[in-house]
């Protein structure tokens, strides 16, 4: 479905020095510097697949996804989208692929959604028929019947989101880039978007990569990642393989009946695999140990501690995130 090969993306841009003389020089004689914003990335992805596209602010990852849909031209290297080349904008892709950023919109701020709807309806040529179906469809799915018709300014930032989703959605896109589409939503409306994309992609087998700083984001919908940091590839795979390599510990988390004692403390950090304590307060334990030391480590803490409940998960994707950028930026370009 996607097919990329050592694709990148330099840019030149002007440096200009403070004061006013350097403002007169810069009229004159413009220093420029080279950044790059992508280099050398190459992966590949199957039709239907979800798809985490991750890094740090500034890592490409935008870059990368205009490149993908056509906006942006590479530097050097080459990239296929359904067989075919972003570059030249052909109809036939564009009609089959669509961008989503969470922080701009393409509903029309004084009219209602359904006005750009009707409008995407004609630009992308849809049958008044398949039309009609569709947005039944995802009236449905993201609860839309009383947005349609209100003015998008007076619509909330979930309720624009949704309908902004609708919009991307009415021709049926095979393969859809998601930009942050959840940023500034809360917890429930982030929720809603998740559910919503993972039923769009079961039920029409689209294609889907997804960038998003919210880590439950990715967790819930991505069984596979890629990793850019500065431009560059850094991993790509399953998540679990990512959590597996980065950050092996188990959590445990407990809860107390009540606190511990001087003597409960000392024997539940000591023994043949001592655990390392993550945080506490006064009733509640994390609790890191080596996967093959958490059988014994569980055991040692129902026997140690007033124990009221007992978790053992992967440690927060937050945390492995944090390690892989901070191992990718001590790590030279060329050693992985």
């Amino acid at each position: 479905m996607i097919e990329v090969l050592g694709l990148s993306k330099t840019y030149r841009v002007a440096k200009k020095r403070a004061g006013l003389q350097a403002a007169l020089r810069s009229l004159f004689v413009r220093e420029r510097e080279e950044v790059h914003a992508v280099r050398d990335v190459s992966f590949s992805i199957q039709p239907g697949e979800r798809v985490g596209f991750l890094g740090p602010n500034g890592a490409g990852k935008t870059t990368t996804l205009k490149m993908l849909a056509g906006l942006l031209r590479p530097s050097a290297g080459q990239a296929k989208v359904l067989g075919l080349d972003p570059r030249g904008r052909p109809r036939a892709l564009l009609k089959q692929i669509s961008l989503v950023m969470g922080q701009k919109q393409q509903l029309l701020w004084d009219l209602p959604p359904i006005d750009t709807l009707e409008l995407n309806r004609a630009v992308y040529e849809v049958p008044p028929e398949a039309y009609r179906r569709t947005l039944a469809e995802l009236t449905e799915l993201l609860d839309l019947g009383p947005l349609l018709e209100k003015p998008t300014r007076q619509l909330s930032l979930g309720e624009r989101m949704k309908c902004e989703l609708a919009a991307a959605l009415i021709h049926r896109p095979k393969v859809l880039f998601l930009d942050e589409p959840t940023i500034g939503l809360d917890v429930t409306m982030q929720a809603t978007m998740r559910r919503f994309i993972q039923r769009y992609n079961e039920e029409t087998g689209a294609t889907i990569i997804l960038t998003s700083h919210y880590m439950d984001d990715v967790a819930a919908l991505c069984p596979r990642v890629i990793v850019i940091h500065a431009g560059q590839l850094r991993y790509d795979g399953a998540l679990a393989g990512l959590v597996a390599a980065t950050k092996p510990e188990k959590l445990i988390r407990v809860r107390l009946e009540r606190p511990l004692d001087q003597g409960q403390r000392a024997a539940l950090f000591s023994g043949p695999s001592p655990m390392r304590l993550g945080m506490e307060a006064e009733l509640t334990l994390e609790l890191l140990a080596p996967p093959q030391a958490v059988t014994e480590a569980v055991r040692r803490i129902l026997d140690q501690a007033p124990v009221a409940d007992l978790r053992v998960e992967d440690p927060p994707l937050e945390d492995v995130m944090q390690a892989v950028f901070g191992k990718a930026a001590s790590t030279p370009p060329n050693a992985e």
